[in-house]
């Protein structure tokens, strides 16, 4: 497929409307649609594009605004935007008044539990591969086991862990 405005639009709206769960799913499906199938984007510029959506509200979310200007330009970023945000907002105005009533039924609410377990396992999957990918040397790992520590053992907020990551890879790629 072609990059286009068009066809990056259709990319996210087709993203927007199976994602499902956590903004971290969107990770999964970025991959397998942007990087894997169509080759628009390098697992590197994926990733870039994620730790960059971190420092925004709704950061991984934001992520498909920035890889359509990354991609497209402006055009290209609104494009993005409107396709990953667009079926959210139409299935809950289509489904809010249902949910409660499906929830009434057994079979309905074992589906809707259903979902939420896969959520969680494409989660599962996204951490594995990301840590595969990202976690390549001892610089990598010590930065990680860094943050997964303060991130348990202190009230520190993710931006400033972002932040002394950043500092603490800069300062260790002169060793």
């Amino acid at each position: 497929m072609k990059l286009t405005t068009t066809n990056l639009f259709l990319v996210f709206l087709k993203v927007g409307s199976v994602l499902f769960g956590s903004g971290y799913v969107l990770v999964a499906y970025l991959d397998g649609e942007l990087v894997e199938k169509l080759g628009w984007l390098s697992k590197p510029e994926l990733l870039d594009a994620i730790a960059i959506g971190q420092f925004t509200p709704g950061p991984v979310l934001s992520t498909a605004t920035f890889i359509g200007y990354q991609l497209n330009g402006i055009p290209g970023a609104m494009a993005a935007t409107v396709g990953i945000f667009l079926p959210s907002f139409l299935f809950v105005l289509i489904l809010n008044p249902w949910i409660p009533k499906m929830r009434q039924s057994k079979i309905l609410s074992y589906f809707l539990d259903s979902v939420n377990v896969a959520a969680v396992a494409i989660m599962i999957a996204v951490l594995i591969q990301m840590g595969m990918d990202v976690l390549i040397d001892w610089r990598a790992i010590l930065i990680c086991a860094l943050a997964i520590f303060i991130n348990f053992q202190t009230k520190v907020s993710s931006m400033w862990i972002i932040f002394g990551g950043a500092v603490l890879g800069y300062a260790l790629s002169f060793i």
